[in-house]
């Protein structure tokens, strides 16, 4: 009842073993005759059932366990990119951003951000040169706002980069185009509607084809 009972049954009965003992102990402190043989039997018997009177009691009221706690629902919350679609010219080289999001993790009832915004979305570049091929290197994204300057993302959040070294589609033939998956930091000030335009810096490095010519002296004759 005050906050200190034993947390098994095991210890409520030795707990209640004990202070059974107590009682007898106290009874023969102030009554030391030898008991007869049915008082001693009576003892028992008092003391076991203070026990069992005991330790029903401390089942019944003691605290109970608190349940243990529950972890709160995360979903996903999604802003919409408009437009989602996206094609520009860079040089020889024709990019499109397709199915473009902000997609951030929040925790219901309380709205705390368990994941950052991200960027998701589909980058599509295509060579759209007649005599020359491409070697993708990389590509970096700049959020820019309304008056024309960089969006910045909180520190220990990377810079929003594309690494097309480690594809297997870094080089492009004529007409030929890549495809790779965009997912990557999104500023949550941009959020609030500052964002106004997306630059994307791309980096590649056109080589043109050659076309050369090869003479091979030979002989026939009969075997």
């Amino acid at each position: 009842m005050v906050g200190l009972a034993p947390s098994s049954v095991f210890g409520a009965a030795v707990v209640a073993f004990i202070f059974a003992g107590v009682l007898i102990g106290v009874q023969r402190r102030f009554r030391p005759v030898e008991p007869t043989r049915e008082e001693r039997v009576a003892l028992w018997r008092w003391g076991l059932g203070a026990a069992i009177v005991a330790s029903i009691l401390w089942m019944t009221l003691s605290p109970g366990v608190p349940p243990a706690a529950t972890a709160a629902a995360v979903q996903d919350k999604t802003y919409a990119v408009t437009p989602p679609t996206l094609k520009v010219q860079t040089g020889i080289v024709a990019v499109e951003l397709t199915d473009m999001k902000v997609t951030e993790r929040v925790e219901e009832g309380s709205g705390t951000i368990v994941t950052p915004a991200k960027l998701t979305g589909r980058l599509v570049l295509t060579n759209t040169s007649r005599d020359q091929t491409v070697r993708l290197v990389s590509g970096k994204l700049r959020y820019i706002d309304a008056a024309g300057h960089p969006i910045k993302l909180e520190d220990m959040r990377t810079e929003p980069t594309i690494k097309f070294a480690a594809s297997s589609s870094d080089r492009l033939d004529s007409g030929q185009e890549a495809t790779e998956s965009l997912e990557v930091d999104f500023p949550p000030s941009a959020l609030t509607g500052s964002l106004k335009t997306i630059h994307l810096d791309l980096v590649y490095i056109p080589s043109a084809y050659r076309q050369a010519s090869a003479r091979f002296g030979v002989a026939v004759g009969a075997k």
